[in-house]
């Protein structure tokens, strides 16, 4: 019914780090080649936990946004925005909250964590409770079809789908819906028709997913439905309503874990993170001064490099003939933890590289960032509105 399109954001709350890049913008820069992707710099989530102190808010935005042209996020393919500058996110946001149970959101697994974790924060919001529900505003109002999310994160699209299920139900209601939907199959013609009816049959009486899914390819192909007649038959698929919002599918993305300097999960708020841009000098000391395995300290200590943190550095960035040579070196003491460092110290330099230079075009014509920030929320803001025009005439509040 609606073309394929992933939609992703991330709070700037501070310089980005390797943990962002192997985690979440390298599967970024593979998708926007596959398909249209919007990604946003949610700057009101960030609001959410960190509201009372905004004043880095911008400048962490356009850092942001210079962090993720510098790992190779590519403006003509994919489109870069700021979520406060397309307003639609917050209307959907508030048209939703009128429907979504408010249980829906008290049980999301990360509300009462988050709440333990960041207990120097006064999170008894409603921006902090209902950011689940601005999340889903942000995906829903761009009829996504895939969010690439880690395994943490998919019961938030879990939810996305539920209240895309639920605003459907509520307001997909057109009077005469069952007539008008039996004569837009009459339209397939008698061939396609037949096959609809079946596949329909299928879904309804046997729950056949694979049905469903060649219904809605037979549907796409169609050329001679109207686009009101095309929404009729995809909800005439499921049940007895159009389908105004979609519900979007879990794209499970593939991460590299970086521990950071103390072997803890690579974070800023641990201090223990390599930022995406880091100065050479400044990287070099951050790895040679690395926590390595307790054992060895001294240079004769044989050790083991599954209990390294260094170790799990040595799998995303060594090639086979280093890691043995770790592996080896490591446990006969052959090697020192410095020298098992230097080859990261090298690839880390060698990754960042062109990441600075793409960078520095930015930091020399900061313009260059806001036309194409500018240029990305007016093409998201279109997309958004056809959408909201549909919410607003489905809850009737479009005054035409």
């Amino acid at each position: 019914m609606y073309p394929e399109r992933v939609v992703s954001g991330m709070r700037p709350t501070g310089a980005m780090h390797l943990g962002h890049y192997h985690g979440a913008l390298k599967n970024w820069i593979k998708m926007q080649a596959e398909l249209p992707c919007l990604f946003f710099v949610a700057d009101w989530h960030a609001l959410t936990t960190h509201y009372d102190d905004p004043s880095s808010l911008e400048k962490s935005t356009w850092d942001m946004l210079i962090d993720w042209l510098a790992a190779g996020v590519d403006p003509s393919q994919a489109t870069l925005f700021i979520q406060s500058k397309v307003p639609e996110h917050a209307e959907l946001h508030l048209l939703l909250s009128m429907a979504t149970p408010l249980g829906w959101l008290e049980r999301v697994p990360t509300y009462k964590d988050q709440q333990e974790k960041l207990q120097d924060r006064d999170l008894s919001t409603y921006g902090f409770l209902g950011y689940p529900l601005l999340q889903a505003a942000d995906v829903l109002i761009y009829r996504a079809s895939q969010v690439p999310v880690g395994d943490d994160q998919v019961p938030h699209v879990e939810m996305m789908r539920e209240i895309a299920r639920r605003f459907n139900h509520i307001y997909g209601k057109e009077k005469g819906f069952e007539k008008n939907a039996v004569e837009a199959v009459k339209k397939l013609g008698s061939k396609r028709a037949k096959l609809y009816t079946e596949l329909r049959a299928e879904f309804q009486e046997q729950g056949l997913v694979a049905s469903l899914d060649q219904a809605h390819a037979l549907l796409n192909e169609a050329q001679n439905l109207s686009m009101i007649d095309r929404e009729r038959l995809f909800g005439y698929l499921e049940g007895s309503r159009k389908l105004i919002l979609v519900e979007p599918q879990v794209k499970l993305t593939t991460s590299s874990r970086l521990p950071g300097l103390d072997g803890q999960k690579m974070s800023k708020s641990y201090g223990n993170a390599i930022a995406l841009r880091e100065d050479k000098d400044s990287l070099t000391l951050k790895i040679r001064t690395m926590v390595t395995d307790p054992a060895r300290v001294r240079r004769t200590d044989i050790g083991n490099p599954e209990k390294c943190p260094v170790w799990q550095l040595h799998q995303v960035y060594s090639d086979e003939d280093t890691k043995e040579w770790v592996q080896k070196g490591c446990r006969s003491a052959g090697i020192g933890c410095l020298d098992c460092k230097q080859p990261v110290i090298e690839a880390i330099i060698k990754e960042q590289e062109p990441m600075h230079e793409r960078a520095q075009q930015y930091l020399d014509e900061p313009s260059l960032v806001r036309a194409i920030a500018a240029d990305g929320c007016d093409k998201a803001r279109k997309l958004a509105q056809e959408t909201m025009r549909d919410v607003r005439e489905a809850m009737g509040i479009s005054y035409t």
